[in-house]
């Protein structure tokens, strides 16, 4: 091979080298500029929300009006049960043993009927609980989308517990307060 030829194809391969790294490092800056735009991120405690804002409030308050009538009919039974067994501990040495435990029998059956009772309403005020709580959620994530496109923020997670975060992104308070404004200009009847 000539020494011309071989000159040739030495320049060539420096020239793509220095092409190779130039664009190479014209990349690496378009992505430093890309990545240098600060991303904003908050958190949201919803747990908080549901504890303390005034929908939630609001809502727990209304469901303990639903079944507070229930929950003394419940009450009510449970007292029974307890007068009943004491009843027949007093009683028990002085009875016939046939009697005995026909009035056993009849705590068994007011017990279970009491656990049963019990149970239903566990279940019903769960129930109720969580589709009040629903509500509120919607209205929690609407005041969130809110807040994020308002105040430019790219990222906006729902935390319970953390072992840390900042307050400077925590936006639960901000959310809250939203809530609130919110109610302001709702009808007083569609806030009950």
């Amino acid at each position: 091979m000539s020494e011309q030829a071989s000159n040739y194809i030495r320049s060539t391969y420096r020239s793509k080298h220095y092409l190779l790294f130039a664009a190479s490092f014209l990349l690496f800056l378009l992505c430093s500029i890309t990545l240098a735009k600060e991303v904003k991120i908050g958190v949201v405690n919803t747990e908080k929300i549901l504890r303390e804002s005034a929908p939630a409030v609001r809502a727990q308050k209304k469901i303990e009006k639903e079944f507070l009538t229930r929950d003394e009919q419940l009450k009510k039974v449970a007292a029974q049960v307890r007068e009943y067994q004491e009843q027949l501990e007093r009683n028990s040495k002085g009875i016939a043993d046939e009697e005995r435990r026909v009035k056993e029998r009849e705590l068994a059956s007011l017990t279970r009927q009491y656990q049963r009772t019990q149970q239903q309403m566990r279940e019903d005020l769960n129930a109720r609980q969580n589709e009040e709580y629903g509500l509120i959620l919607e209205r929690v994530n609407n005041a969130i989308k809110i807040i994020a496109e308002k105040e430019g923020y790219d990222l906006i997670l729902q935390l319970q517990d953390s072992v840390y975060r900042s307050q400077r992104i925590d936006i639960t308070n901000q959310v809250i307060e939203l809530l609130v404004e919110q109610d302001a200009t709702l009808p007083a009847k569609s806030i009950k």
